[in-house]
């Protein structure tokens, strides 16, 4: 069975045109769905949850359906998983035939591959600063694959860091440090906020920066 999502990002905003090209389509199952792409999307959620085997997620553009590739990802897998498929009416995208399966494979190994550069550029930042003496404080308000996919989507996929805040539930400095720790490790700001304070005091104390070095 087609299943149509449509969504436009403000309610002064109509559907009438995907509609239109769901209508030529032949789908006549349409949930749809007045918000942006960055908010919480109940309706999304909720067809998402009924798609069962067989059925086939259908949108006008991918644009209205996911806010980044890896986004969109995560949708497919949602939709691979319990055997459902993906078509756009507007690109060459169709996941029932062998061209749109091999375009996805491929979205895929984009994806996963500028994920293991940002790691890999992870790592490499934390040592650049654990190496200059920054020593872990309090517990981080994101996981390492979660800074990952947080500098992804700001760094590759252009989102603002306040909207990917506002996704994964952390205040805006989270973001920012993020980014900090892969772009400038040795910035002092990520290598203060990493201690906590009683050892920033005894670090100062230790090598007299405390009081002007004094």
């Amino acid at each position: 069975m087609m299943r149509g999502y449509a969504r436009v990002s403000t309610v002064e905003q109509d559907t009438a045109l995907q509609l239109d090209a769901f209508a030529r389509a032949g789908v006549t199952d349409i949930a749809q769905e007045k918000r942006s792409s960055v908010a919480r999307r109940p309706v999304l959620e909720a067809l998402l949850a009924s798609l069962k085997s067989g059925d086939v997620l259908v949108v006008y553009k991918v644009d209205r359906l996911a806010r980044s590739l890896s986004d969109l990802l995560r949708i497919l897998d949602r939709l691979r998983a319990v055997g459902a498929s993906f078509r756009s009416l507007t690109e060459a995208i169709d996941t029932e035939t062998p061209s749109g399966r091999l375009m996805m494979q491929m979205l895929g190994a984009v994806a996963e591959f500028e994920r293991n550069i940002i790691r890999e550029r992870s790592i490499a930042g934390q040592a650049a600063a654990y190496s200059r003496g920054a020593l872990m404080g309090r517990p981080r308000a994101l996981s390492p694959d979660q800074e990952t996919e947080v500098y992804y989507l700001v760094r590759s996929q252009g989102r603002s860091m306040l909207s990917v805040a506002r996704e994964y539930g952390v205040h805006l400095s989270s973001v920012k440090r993020v980014i900090l720790r892969i772009d400038l490790p040795g910035s002092p700001a990520v290598i203060r906020k990493e201690w906590p304070r009683h050892l920033q005091l005894a670090r100062q104390a230790r090598t007299g920066t405390a009081n002007g070095g004094r």
